[in-house]
């Protein structure tokens, strides 16, 4: 079967009970990768029918999410809750055509059916006990008080076949999906429950006019089923693609005892959108020859496909996601860098009043620039940025340091040569070095070490040199430099 034809419509459809999930926001990539490749529509649908656990607030989440990303969809979203009278609608047809029937088991009975087929180590399904009521017993139901679910009929000697775009030829026994299935909750025996996930995914597909169906292989055995559905309502099929989990380290599904999973979890981390939807589209897909791991999602549009989509889960991988957000952060220009920094600075109160009012034009972009190539989260780029903001307490190992009198010799040396103005270029910067070193006879990776510790409080972070530089400019290394010594 071929992948795609014309028109292309594919949908994500996330339910709102709870946040942008990982795996959701895959599934997003690949349906927005597979119709922008093929120049069709991007459809959302909010599957809110779950009214007890759906919530606004989550709805919102969703949205925000997608737009972060750059996952730009089609069209107005569909309000699935909205469309319940379709549902049921739909339902009434089965049910009139003998396709469904009402069902009056009570919990108590199913419960008891459960623990009987637990106690034999037999599958849990429905025994379809009450298919076949006559009028008088579904009178007798009623007179009890009983309301019914709706169930539809399949039949154990049914075979369900498709063809799947990842996964290719799918063939499934009815005998498998655990006997007739509800399609709507319990309700009066006059009325139709709230309709269920099978039916009203089918009934909404159908409505949108969905040419594909891609979602996680989670899902299949819900496609056997839904298959059937179709075909009782007598509506167009779509093609099917059905990709792989993403797995945690250990191989089981990614879920929320493996810690951060939402996207707006990785979006306060420091992630940036073009690298999370870059390492999505490689948690399943594999990129063609002589493409390589780098790249946006325009560019993976052009050559996506479901051939180069795998079949085995995809483990998550921190090592990669985060060189990717750090090649990301690294190309950045430093103003579009100092762009994304500044709220977080700001909330820091950086710079603070009396500081911003002394900063020599372009300083913050020379910062940006400083610390751009190491940044990996743009959390990082608070930690590091910090020491230029605000005099540091110098960590453990740089008190150590200070407190060795070659350090102090060395920065007495220092703080009696520096230069009155502003500039402080590379060559007289490494002509103090030497001068301090050759004053207070020691090596000059000792100076530097020393000096290190003084303007930054750490033996660790940018480039020496440019950090002098940058505090040099607005006095800040001869403050600093008094203070660890006197």
């Amino acid at each position: 079967m071929a992948e795609a034809s014309s028109p292309i419509r594919v949908r994500l459809a996330p339910s709102p009970t709870g946040t942008l999930h990982i795996g959701t926001a895959r599934t997003a990539v690949f349906n927005w990768l597979f119709a922008r490749h093929h120049g069709g529509s991007f459809l959302l649908r909010i599957e809110d029918t779950d009214r007890e656990r759906s919530k606004a607030e989550y709805t919102d989440n969703i949205l925000d999410g997608l737009r972060w990303l750059g996952l730009n969809w089609d069209g107005e979203p569909v309000i699935q809750s909205e469309r319940i009278e379709s549902h049921r609608q739909a339902i009434a047809r089965l049910l009139a055509e003998g396709k469904a029937y009402r069902c009056y088991t009570s919990e108590a009975e199913l419960t008891a059916l459960r623990e009987q087929q637990q106690a034999q180590k037999q599958a849990p399904r429905y025994d379809n006990r009450h298919r076949q009521l006559t009028p008088a017993q579904e009178q007798a139901f009623i007179a009890e008080g009983r309301e019914a679910v709706v169930r539809f009929r399949i039949d154990d000697d049914r075979v369900i076949e498709w063809h799947d775009l990842v996964r290719g030829a799918m063939r499934w026994s009815g005998a498998d999906l655990g006997g007739d299935m509800v399609i709507a909750r319990r309700a009066p025996a006059d009325a139709i429950g709230d309709p269920l996930y099978n039916l009203v995914v089918v009934v909404d597909d159908a409505a949108m006019a969905i040419s594909h169906v891609i979602r996680g292989e989670d899902h299949i055995a819900n496609t056997a089923k839904q298959l059937l559905l179709y075909e009782a309502l007598g509506l167009p099929l779509p093609i099917f693609a059905h990709t792989p989990l993403i797995l945690n380290q250990e191989g089981r599904k990614l879920s929320k005892r493996d810690g951060v999973t939402s996207i707006s979890d990785f979006r306060g981390l420091g992630y940036t959108p073009e690298a999370l939807t870059n390492y999505m589209t490689l948690l399943g897909w594999s990129p063609p020859e002589g493409m390589g791991e780098r790249f946006t999602l325009a560019e993976a549009a052009t050559v996506f496909g479901f051939d180069r989509v795998n079949r085995a889960g995809a483990r998550f991988d921190w090592e990669k996601l985060n060189w990717l957000n750090g090649q990301v952060l690294h190309a950045l220009p430093p103003g579009e860098l100092l762009q994304q920094l500044q709220p977080l600075w700001a909330a820091k109160g950086w710079p603070a009043p009396d500081l911003a009012a002394a900063l020599p034009p372009g300083w913050l972009e020379e910062l940006c620039s400083l610390l751009g190539t190491s940044l990996t989260l743009l959390k990082d780029g608070v930690d590091q940025a910090a020491p230029f903001f605000t005099a540091p307490l110098p960590d453990e190992q740089a008190r150590a340091v200070l407190a060795q009198p070659d350090a102090q010799a060395c920065l007495a040396a220092l703080g009696t040569q520096l230069p009155n103005g502003p500039s402080l270029p590379t060559p007289e910067a490494q002509a103090l070095l030497t001068a301090a070193a050759t004053s207070a006879g020691v090596k000059k990776g000792v100076v530097m070490k020393s000096l290190r510790a003084a303007l930054l409080g750490s033996l660790k972070g940018p480039d020496l040199l440019a950090s002098w530089q940058l505090l040099h400019q607005i006095g800040e290394d001869r403050r600093r430099l008094m203070i660890n010594v006197f």
